[in-house]
């Protein structure tokens, strides 16, 4: 496995789209990419998402219990199944601590970063609440508890002070704007680290939004 990034922030914040850009940016250099959504389709999964289109605090603890067994499976794929793939990409992964209360979340995320193993290539897009309920709104999803806007100011405020070593990638504005950011963080993180592609391979984004 030649790269693990990561990446997290606010639901409707773009986090998919973004996981897709970084997808098609290797895949253009000959690279096998997959991408790690959490929660899930596994059962821990699907658990978890049921428990977050619910109500109540039973609700948000099994949807917190069933999230950290559905992350431990795949951080487990890291050495086995993932090991076949040049890179892989993992969307929402430590910042699921900003779902816990302010005061219980800086304890949560250095906890989790302690336990578990952290990559060095780490995303955060980041959108204003308001942006982010636009954009569920449009969804076809069923909502979840935390997806309203009090609790993505609350969310964003959290991510933000959690954010201390993360490339913060504003969403909020032009495409092709923030997918030139991105190729120039993802060729910077290969530069420091070394050639690990070819020197002729282009990214779709570079092409595309003339970079």
């Amino acid at each position: 496995m030649k790269r693990w990034i990561v990446v997290d922030g606010l639901d409707g914040s773009g986090k998919s789209s973004v996981a897709r850009w970084i997808t098609d940016h290797y895949e253009a250099m000959g690279d096998r990419v997959i991408v790690q959504v959490h929660p899930s389709d596994r059962r821990a999964g699907r658990i978890s998402r049921r428990a977050l289109q619910s109500k109540g605090k039973i609700m948000f603890l099994i949807s917190t219990a069933f999230y950290v067994v559905d992350v431990l499976v795949s951080v487990s794929k890291l050495k086995g199944e993932f090991q076949k793939y040049d890179d892989v990409v993992f969307v929402r992964y430590l910042m699921g601590t900003a779902y816990l209360p302010k005061r219980f979340a800086r304890l949560g995320y250095e906890m989790f970063a302690k336990v578990l193993p952290v990559p060095e290539r780490l995303v955060l897009v980041d959108v204003s609440p308001e942006t982010a309920l636009h954009r569920i709104a449009a969804r076809d999803d069923k909502v979840e508890m935390f997806e309203n806007l009090p609790s993505l100011v609350k969310g964003r405020e959290k991510v933000l002070m959690l954010s201390e070593g993360w490339v913060v990638l504003d969403n909020n504005g032009d495409e092709a704007a923030t997918k030139r950011k991105l190729t120039r963080e993802l060729e910077n993180w290969d530069r420091a680290s070394g050639p690990v592609q070819e020197d002729h391979a282009t990214s779709p984004l570079t092409a595309r939004d003339g970079y």
